[in-house]
């Protein structure tokens, strides 16, 4: 059975879609199936993983809009394991052609119902807003991720967030649950983040991931490869981070079988 994560923050540069393309690639390498969908529009998880997304034919859009099968937009990128529902620049349109749908905010759960067989891990890569796109998202997922970058005005917009989640919890989903703020742009030379990490963990505790994201060159430079981190340098900071990340998903979603596959070792 599969679970689907949105990551999402209405703050920009928190790190979304680095989160989403580097868990992502490290869920599949450990041999996790994993769909991305790119739900924002600037469509930097597409490019991130390799393609153009003027190039595109089918994506999210036309899922969301001309209702094509979500089967005819995934594409497998190079990390076997990983495939991607890519964005478009037409997606920004998406939103006022949603308003006259019905069922408009489960328009995302709907489509996802038809692949989500597929994989044991669905991430939704959410735009930096809370409008339709990240309302259907959060309606759609099984719980959310949200990165919090170790920097000043680190939990600014944070308190709207959680007002959304609420509202969707109360309404049009109220199954979603937080999978758990994750930390980003750690620099342990810094005052400033260690402050920030201790504030986050002191205002949200248990909810908190234990790995923390470093600020990390190789995690800057792999996007204009088109890779993830973890194939660009496996052995760089950046993707020994988000893989333990994934293990730490891993192990609070599927603790049975972690054990297990322990024993095995």
């Amino acid at each position: 059975m599969s679970k689907t994560i949105a990551i999402a923050n209405q703050k920009g540069g928190v790190g979304k879609t680095t989160t989403s393309i580097n868990l992502g690639a490290s869920l599949a390498v450990l041999e996790k199936r994993t769909l991305i969908i790119d739900a924002d529009p600037q469509a930097n998880a597409t490019s991130g993983l390799g393609f153009d997304p003027r190039e595109i034919e089918n994506s999210i859009y036309e899922c969301v809009v001309n209702e094509i099968n979500i089967k005819d937009a995934v594409k497998k990128t190079d990390v076997p394991g990983l495939d991607i529902l890519p964005s478009h620049i037409d997606l920004v349109g998406a939103e006022i052609e949603m308003l006259n749908f019905d069922n408009r905010e489960r328009i995302f759960k709907t489509a996802i119902k038809e692949i989500s067989d597929n994989y044991d891990y669905i991430l939704i890569d959410c735009s930096p807003s809370l409008g339709l796109l990240t309302l259907n998202a959060l309606t759609a997922a099984d719980s959310v991720i949200i990165p919090v970058q170790c920097e000043y005005f680190a939990l600014e917009g944070l308190g709207k967030l959680l007002n959304t989640v609420k509202m969707i919890q109360n309404g049009l989903n109220p199954e979603l649950q937080i999978e758990g703020f994750l930390l980003t742009m750690y620099d342990a030379r810094l005052k400033l983040s260690n402050l920030v990490v201790e504030e986050v963990q002191r205002h949200f505790q248990s909810l908190v991931f234990e790995t923390i994201i470093q600020r990390n060159i190789r995690l800057t430079e792999a996007p204009s490869h088109g890779l993830p981190v973890i194939t660009y340098d496996a052995k760089s900071t950046g993707a020994i981070n988000y893989l333990n990340l994934g293990r730490e998903l891993i192990a609070n979603n599927e603790p049975a079988a972690t054990d297990e596959e322990e024993e095995e070792k």
